[in-house]
């Protein structure tokens, strides 16, 4: 994507087009609408900017750091929606009838109710999970960028696991 325009210079963009993938995939995997994904974008490509600005070291590894803040960005555009919201999408998501489907209508009812057990998840165990199993880092990598301990990152995904399988079961989807 090209950038310039008033105010460019002749620095890279800092954000590439793979990690600017990865963040896209980050945000709608963690259920942030199509609509707003690129402001997602936008919004990371700003805080790198910003991050060289004010003077501070770049991420060590921009990918890595792109798919946290990805994670971040994503807890907070589910923390920002309303409860009413949130309980009308699911309403219209009982509504549908899913039953007698096969090839894309079974693609789109397993990835409906991958997206509703996310939901389900804790803003933790949603984190890990998009880092872990679509932002491919290794366990140690997700708990040095999140500062917290290995162990609770293996423990947020272990529950966070258990409660996708369960919800895939429940709905007969496997």
């Amino acid at each position: 994507m090209p950038r310039g325009g008033a105010g460019s210079d002749d620095r890279p963009d800092p954000l590439g087009p793979d990690q600017e993938d990865r963040v896209r995939a980050v945000l709608a995997l963690a259920g942030v609408p199509q609509a707003e994904l690129q402001d997602g974008v936008q919004q990371i490509r700003l805080r790198l900017l910003e991050r060289a600005a004010n003077g501070q070291e770049p991420p060590r590894d921009v990918s890595a750091w792109s798919a946290v803040v990805a994670s971040n960005l994503a807890m907070d555009w589910h923390r920002s929606r309303s409860r009413q919201q949130r309980l009308g999408e699911r309403l219209a998501a009982l509504r549908q009838d899913p039953a007698g489907g096969t090839g894309a209508e079974d693609s789109r009812v397993l990835s409906l109710t991958v997206a509703e057990g996310l939901d389900e998840l804790t803003d933790g165990q949603r984190q890990v999970v998009v880092l872990r199993f679509y932002a491919d880092l290794q366990v140690g990598r997700i708990a040095e960028e999140l500062g917290i301990p290995e162990g609770t990152v293996k423990s947020r995904l272990h529950k966070a696991v258990r409660v996708l399988r369960t919800r895939l079961h429940e709905e007969e989807v496997v």
